[in-house]
């Protein structure tokens, strides 16, 4: 299936579906009259093959209580082996609402008060906030930006590794909001680092399965499998890859049986969920059925960032955009478009986009945004021609 052929079959309005997206504008921004590119879900229909399993199960009628499918993990498996190579066993696996509950979990378990938890920004915020509202100690350590270009500063790394007591580290693998795709040797290095200083890992992969411009992926499972590394924890879900968030299905993998055990007892005092029904049939389906539909949005989200980097190189040159290798999220420095104004004021008053403000990933970053490309072709050139209007004025 190629990108157009996606587009006409999957392209859905969102307007008056009670999408957070969509129609919390008034409530999130202050107004409704805004293009909404801000939070990470898509404005396509997930793939058919996975709604016609929604439809047979909802069909049944029961939804109580379930297990786990005897074929999950067989079928998790098997997406990997087509794409990413990432080797898991059942025993590993627990289910969870979303990353960023599995995220305040896991640092309640392994972590108290006060406890150093140590982060990369700009990140992701969320990583922010689980620290912060658990009572846990802050630990920053910046990623280099040599013109847009991230990457890890091993020295400071190991230099806090040495003088700080870090307990946990959150590792952001494909990292949002940079869109930058850790290569296996700069992933080797880092989990190294963490070996010899007895750094526990949690790997935050939920855009791990969103890899573009053939870029190639590898978990933090499989490097510290070859390392000999067993402190490393990886969280993931089919949420961001098929648009399934409102499904409340993802994942905690933890190869370690002490982790395990540890985790487990800590989740019978504080964790009574259980398994989403339907999160589970849609998953699942998902990884057995839905490579064209993944391969098809992928090929969108790389037009769509082709439209933007072109149009803006073009039309607006001091404007820089960081290189996509993952995610469907674009990471663009509009400074030279500000001429004093706030980035809020450019963006929300002016160009009437909704956006995530770099800010939000690190108040280095106020001349940042970031934009969500999993839409169409039609409202990323809207937002591109109002960002063009708004330098003007």
């Amino acid at each position: 299936m190629d990108a157009e052929t996606f587009i006409q079959t999957y392209a859905i309005s969102r307007k008056k579906t009670d999408s957070l997206k969509w129609d919390a504008l008034e409530e999130r921004y202050g107004s409704a009259d805004l293009l909404p590119l801000w939070v990470a879900d898509a404005d396509f229909s997930t793939d058919e093959a996975v709604k016609q399993s929604l439809i047979k199960r909802v069909s049944e009628g029961a939804y109580g209580y379930t297990t786990r499918a005897s074929d999950y993990v067989s079928s998790y498996q098997g997406w990997q082996n087509r794409h990413e190579g990432t080797k898991v066993r059942p025993e590993w696996l627990f289910f969870s609402t979303g990353v960023v509950q599995s995220l305040y979990d896991l640092i309640a378990c392994f972590t108290e008060e006060q406890d150093k938890i140590m982060i990369q920004p700009p990140v992701y915020y969320p990583f922010f906030n689980s620290i912060r509202d658990q009572k846990r100690t802050l630990v920053e350590t910046p990623l280099v930006n040599n013109q847009e270009t991230y990457t890890m500063d091993f020295h400071q790394l190991e230099m806090l590794f040495q003088t700080q007591d870090i307990r946990l580290f959150i590792l952001c693998s494909p990292h949002n909001p940079l869109g930058r795709v850790w290569t296996k040797e700069e992933l080797v290095t880092f989990f190294t680092l963490c070996q010899t200083y007895n750094i526990r890992v949690i790997s935050d992969e939920i855009h791990s399965d969103l890899i573009v411009f053939n870029n190639q992926f590898t978990s933090a499972l499989t490097v510290a499998e070859e390392l000999g590394f067993s402190n490393v924890i990886m969280c993931n879900s089919p949420s961001k890859t098929f648009n399934l968030a409102g499904l409340l299905q993802s994942h905690i993998w933890i190869p370690d049986e002490t982790l395990r055990a540890t985790f487990g007892e800590w989740s019978k005092r504080h964790r009574q969920t259980e398994i989403s029904v339907l999160g589970q049939v849609a998953a699942k389906t998902a990884y057995q059925k839905s490579d064209e539909w993944h391969q098809a949005f992928l090929k969108v989200v790389e037009a769509n960032y082709l439209l933007l980097k072109t149009t803006l190189q073009k039309e607006l040159p001091s404007v820089k955009i960081s290189p996509l290798q993952g995610t469907y999220l674009a990471w663009l420095n509009i400074e030279p478009l500000l001429k004093g104004e706030t980035a809020q004021e450019f963006i929300q008053q002016k160009a009437k986009l909704a956006i995530d403000y770099g800010e939000w990933f690190s108040p280095d970053y106020r001349q940042y945004i970031r934009i969500n490309l999993a839409t169409t072709p039609e409202n990323i050139e809207q937002a591109i021609n109002q960002i063009l209007l708004a330098a003007k004025q």
